[in-house]
């Protein structure tokens, strides 16, 4: 997926990676970029195009595509990170809310202009999709879960010639995780590493070392295994997906 002429879709656009993501786009010569917001936001290159969003708001959900006539590239940035022992729900329904049912509705939004253009989603998810981190199991729940949901939609989506990506990043140096006191890759780095796993069809996307240092064993794995496997069972038929 070239991005060269393409229209992007970011969500949570306006800081870290999404802001990363949006100027990487802009780099490598995409013809609009909707830098999907829920709080006003300015950009000075008139490619951007700004629109409000929270991704757990339907109504904007549907105005949002509203004002997008085509769509190639729809990148699911947005989420929310609440450290937590999962001592109380609430966290875990913050998590998910965003996280997981956010990823969805964006996507099943989106899917007519994606499906029309044989474009491409790329959901930002986390290492901790894989395995939990302890000091927010909420978080790691949600990420799996959206991973699940990265490759459900994947197998589902491909008959209707959409491709469907899961960025698997270690940790980036966000307002999300600045507290925590550990190695960090940048997000501009990050970013760079997407569009790249992107450009080169990689389903499983790891932008940055500490995810690199487990992308072959993931790639030659038995869980990656299983998905190809359980592919083939995926039904032909698209008409619950129209």
């Amino acid at each position: 997926m070239n991005i060269e002429n393409k229209v992007v879709f970011i969500t949570g656009a306006n800081r870290g990676i999404g802001r990363a993501l949006i100027e990487e786009a802009l780099k490598r010569g995409a013809k609009r970029v909707y830098a999907a917001t829920r709080q006003p936001f300015t950009h000075t290159d008139e490619r951007v195009t700004q629109l409000t969003l929270d991704v757990t708001n339907t109504t904007q959900i549907r105005r949002a595509v509203e004002n997008v006539e085509s769509l190639d590239i729809l990148i699911n940035n947005a989420g929310v990170f609440v450290q937590d022992d999962l001592s109380a729900r609430v966290a875990l329904d913050e998590n998910l809310a965003v996280n997981l049912f956010g990823t969805h509705a964006v996507s099943q939004a989106f899917l007519p202009l994606l499906a029309r253009s044989r474009g491409a989603i790329v959901n930002v998810l986390s290492l901790a999709a894989l395995a939990s981190v302890p000091f927010s199991p909420a978080y790691s729940i949600s990420k799996a879960a959206a991973f699940s949901l990265t490759q459900s939609l994947r197998a589902l989506w491909a008959a209707r010639g959409v491709k469907v990506h899961a960025v698997l990043a270690g940790p980036v140096d966000t307002d999300m995780s600045r507290s925590l006191d550990i190695p960090k890759a940048s997000p501009e780095f990050v970013a760079q590493g997407i569009f790249e796993g992107l450009q080169n069809g990689e389903e499983e996307i790891f932008p940055d070392p500490t995810s690199q240092s487990v992308a072959e064993g993931w790639r030659n794995g038995i869980a990656k295994a299983l998905e190809r496997q359980f592919a083939a069972y995926a039904p032909q038929s698209t008409a619950q997906v129209a």
